[in-house]
C-alpha cells in the first residue's frame, strides 16, 4: 500500500510561485501515474493535473494551464507541482494521488495524501 505525503503548501500573495511536492513511499513509483487535485473550502475537489509514469503524458485543467507545471522524478520517488502566478482563486487544499491509469478522473484514483493548504491573498 502507498504512503503519499505533500509538502510545500503556504500563504502566498497573488502572482506569487510555489512548488508543491508529493513523496510517494511503499509502493512502486514508478509504475504510478501521479496526479494533483485541489479543494477549495465549500467546494467539491476537482482536477488539477496528472502526469503519467514516464512523464510522456501531461494533461492540466484549463484554469491553471501555462501557470502550472507537474514533473517527476522516479528516482525521489517524487512528483511536483510548479505553481507559477498564483491567484486567490488557486486557494485551496492540493492533494496528490497516485494510479495505475493515466487520468484526470479522481475515481481512477487508488491513494492519496492528506494535502497541503495553499493561500492566496491579493
Amino acid at each position: 500500500q502507498a504512503h503519499l505525503e505533500e509538502s510545500g503548501g503556504g500563504s502566498v500573495q497573488a502572482g506569487d510561485s510555489l512548488t508543491l511536492s508529493c513523496v510517494v513511499s511503499g509502493g512502486m513509483f514508478s509504475r504510478y501515474a501521479m496526479g494533483w487535485f485541489r479543494q477549495a473550502s465549500g467546494t467539491e475537489r476537482e482536477f488539477v493535473s496528472t502526469i503519467s509514469w514516464s512523464s510522456a503524458s501531461i494533461k492540466y485543467a484549463d484554469s491553471v494551464k501555462g501557470r502550472f507545471t507537474t514533473y517527476r522524478d522516479n528516482d525521489k520517488n517524487t512528483v511536483y507541482l510548479q505553481m507559477n502566478n498564483l491567484q486567490p482563486e488557486d486557494t485551496a487544499v492540493y492533494y496528490c494521488a497516485s494510479t495505475l491509469l493515466w487520468s484526470d478522473s479522481e475515481k481512477e484514483y487508488d491513494y492519496w495524501g492528506k494535502g497541503t493548504l495553499v493561500t492566496v491573498s491579493t
